[in-house]
């Protein structure tokens, strides 16, 4: 069966079928590349949402009563699935999100680790079990599905982080609704049509396309236990706010700001590389991408340099072709409000080495591009060093020392993903365990965790407990029960009126 590439109008899938929704309010979904509407999405209301959380909690008690080992065989057929249509779901990324070719295959991988990952159902659910722990008592513990759960996902990982979510609280045995971005949406249905022909019950995913009401109308939704966020951090906070004032449980992943520390012994060449992959790579447009460097020491006006040269020599173009190494930002709204922050940094003093404004890409030139941009000079104080961009805006900011650096990375409000090039091993360990942010490299540009570990920041990159994927996946979506038991012929006679303890 051929899964869908484009259609003209974007609709909803709930329970084992594309519906056209309650409304027809829409939204168009352009490629970026051309700067032209290929498509449009619907925009769900809370009567659209109301009939997938109807759907997946019909479906619900009968998937969570399925063997581990029977929700695992599901996701083994949907691994296989992915990896057969692999380029066709890069495609589909590239032509809505704009990001180069090469970048979607390495999503749609990414995002396959975890499903690989939750292939593992039987032993990530296997729990501790104690025999007679007195009185003839045995005493073990299980994990249980929540039942309906929600993921509200961003536009820049359209495939990888909704893959974050969907497998983990499918093969724990929950019902789940997925409310994508608007601006790249025709992932969703594939992923839909993809699980149904891996062989998952109708109902048990629902996909709900929209906007803002859309996800008030599934944080207020009664049957829905459980919400799972990924995107800016003041969206992020509402989220965990309302939702957990409502007794669901919350796992909000919110912005960014991360650093890579180039230190005086480090390699040069590989920390330029480094930096130049992790800042330009997808437009900027990534939660771990790299939008400050701190040059430490003598190392600064090298650095500014070679990046300088790098930077203007990068291939911007539509991301299909094969040569490209950045393609478009994902919309002219996006584009302009990348473009503020650029002015705003000259207005506030920094020094704009290289400037990716007015690019013009042949044959694509009503496309959503702008160049790489570097700034030196960047202050702490300025708006291009505190707030995310979600660019191709690379800051540097120079500092006299390590320990200089690691205050600077410690004070930023946002703790999601940092970086240190090095030669010096007993200072990087020092860095790792003293730097506060959830997730560190070390000669590593974007340290995203493998599939068993989790994702996740510190500080106001995460609202709530627990990361993403990984065992603390199976910890968000699954309640943790104790059972005592012991049988008739070990009670013993009359009535026990003291707090129960072990003789």
């Amino acid at each position: 069966m051929n899964i869908r590439q484009t259609t003209s109008t974007i609709a909803h899938w709930i329970n084992g079928k594309t519906v056209p929704g309650a409304s027809a309010r829409c939204a168009p979904v352009y490629n970026p590349a051309l700067g032209e509407v290929q498509s449009e999405v619907l925009l769900g209301t809370a009567a659209d949402v109301d009939a997938a959380a109807g759907a997946a909690s019909r479906a619900f008690p009968a998937w969570a009563e399925l063997p581990p080992l029977r929700r695992a065989r599901v996701m083994f057929r949907f691994k296989d699935l992915i990896e057969k249509h692999h380029d066709a779901l890069a495609a589909c990324i590239t032509r809505e999100h704009g990001k180069v070719f090469s970048d979607a295959r390495g999503e749609v991988t990414r995002g396959l680790e975890v499903v690989e990952f939750a292939c593992g159902a039987p032993q990530l659910l296997k729990t501790a079990h104690s025999d007679n722990v007195g009185g003839g008592i045995d005493n073990w513990h299980l994990r249980q599905p929540l039942g309906v759960t929600a993921g509200i996902t961003p536009f820049n990982f359209p495939f990888m982080v909704p893959l974050w979510m969907i497998p983990m609280a499918l093969v724990t045995g929950n019902a789940f609704i997925l409310k994508p971005s608007e601006r790249d949406p025709s992932v969703s249905l594939m992923i839909a049509e993809l699980l149904q022909q891996a062989g998952l019950p109708d109902g048990v995913f629902n996909v709900v396309q929209g906007d803002r009401e859309a996800v008030e109308a599934l944080l207020h939704h009664p049957e829905v236990q459980a919400v799972s966020f990924v995107g800016s951090t003041p969206i992020a906070e509402m989220i965990h706010r309302e939702a957990g004032s409502r007794g669901k449980r919350v796992q909000a992943l919110g912005g960014a700001k991360n650093h890579l520390v180039v230190m005086p012994d480090a390699n040069l060449e590989q920390a330029v590389d480094a930096l130049v992959g992790a800042a330009y790579g997808s437009a900027g447009e990534r939660c771990m991408a790299i939008s400050v460097a701190v040059a430490v020491g003598d190392v600064a006006d090298r650095l500014v340099h070679a990046l300088a040269e790098r930077a203007r020599g990068l291939l911007v173009k539509d991301g299909m072709e094969g040569d490209a190494e950045m393609g478009p930002l994902v919309t002219a709204q996006h584009k302009s409000r990348v473009e503020h922050y650029i002015e705003e940094g000259i207005r506030e003093g920094a020094s704009l080495v290289v400037d990716g404004r007015g690019l013009r890409v042949p044959g694509r030139e009503g496309g959503y591009f702008l160049g790489g941009c570097l700034f030196d000079q960047v202050r702490p104080t300025m708006r291009i060093y505190r707030e995310e961009i979600f660019g191709p805006v690379l800051a540097v900011v120079r500092v006299k020392d390590f320990a200089e650096a690691l205050d600077l990375v410690n004070r930023h409000e946002f703790g999601n993903g940092v970086s240190i090039y090095t030669a010096d091993g007993g200072l990087a360990r020092e860095f790792g365990r003293r730097v506060r942010v959830g997730m560190v490299g070390i000669n590593v540009p974007i340290p995203v965790p493998m599939a068993w570990h989790s994702f996740g920041g510190w500080k106001r990159s995460l609202f709530g407990e627990h990361h993403a994927y990984g065992e603390e996946a199976v910890r968000f979506y699954t309640r943790y029960k104790s059972i005592m038991q012991r049988w008739p012929e070990s009670i013993a006679k009359g009535a026990e009126f003291a707090m129960p303890t072990m003789k």
